[in-house]
């Protein structure tokens, strides 16, 4: 019978924040980097997120929670939580985590962005790249970027239960629909939700063009009906990145052989 890997707990600080982080499994380093308001406690309770099978196909699967997110500490302070800025969070994981080879990295949501201005930074620290979910960008970004300002005023004015009790209500992505389990809770202190809201306001991702430039074999991964990731941002990144490849999931049933697409994809 084969063992659950065990998982190791660390902590990072960078810059102005402490990321807790951990690692399971062995051989060349993955790194993930998840969406907003999400953190590793919460990732693996939406049944969609299991990504096991890299683990199983004999990789290092390193996670770590954004700034102001889950175990991580962060400022209330909004241009900390610009994806652009956290980019360098990510890269710092890499640097001091995973060792000095080129690694390969996943990212989702938020963490997708966070991904690509990491890889632009320095492309030469990355090999194979996994953009899951995209989220809404350029043109489609301005009413997700005036919605998460406003949801980000009326924390500080109502408080964060007030929002989550008004907002319960919203359906969930279609892929969610016949999720067995309810989707959790926030990981965003209450104190640095707005800031975290406003930096993901002020976020977009890197221009198409310049994106051109990013050659890594890449794998894009979305599911349809998602209003804030339409698979239009998942077909624009395929269009740019020249090295990519997308796949869109019409249902719950197919997302759940994203595990088993991701490690194939990582050890082609």
């Amino acid at each position: 019978m084969s063992q659950t890997p065990e998982t190791k707990q660390l902590t990072l600080a960078a810059g102005n924040a402490v990321l807790a982080c951990e690692e399971v499994g062995h051989g060349r380093a993955v790194v993930y980097a998840h969406g907003l308001s999400s953190s590793r406690a919460n990732d693996p309770l939406y049944t969609l997120n299991d990504w096991s099978p890299i683990v199983a196909s004999g990789r290092r699967l390193i996670r770590y929670d954004a700034r102001g997110h889950g175990e991580s500490t962060g400022r209330p302070q909004f241009t900390d939580y610009i994806w652009s800025r956290l980019a360098g969070d990510l890269l710092a994981v890499a640097d001091r985590i995973a060792g000095p080879e080129p690694v390969d990295a996943m990212g989702a949501s938020m963490g997708c962005g966070t991904l690509l201005y990491a890889a632009l930074e320095r492309p030469e620290r990355f090999g194979r790249l996994i953009l899951v979910i995209p989220p809404t960008a350029w043109d489609t970004r301005v009413a997700l970027a005036e919605a998460n300002r406003t949801i980000a005023d009326l924390v500080e004015s109502r408080g964060l239960d007030f929002v989550l009790e008004v907002t319960k209500d919203v359906p969930p992505p279609p892929v969610h629909a016949d999720d067995p389990d309810s989707l959790p809770p926030p990981a965003i202190p209450e104190r640095l939700y707005p800031h975290v809201m406003r930096g993901s306001a002020a976020s977009d991702l890197p221009d198409p063009e310049i994106l051109r430039t990013l050659t890594h074999p890449t794998l894009i991964l979305t599911w349809a009906g998602d209003q804030g990731h339409p698979v239009s941002t998942a077909e624009a990144l395929r269009k740019v990145m020249p090295n990519s490849s997308l796949h869109v999931s019409p249902d719950r049933a197919d997302v759940l052989t994203w595990g088993d697409r991701a490690a194939d994809f990582l050890t082609g």
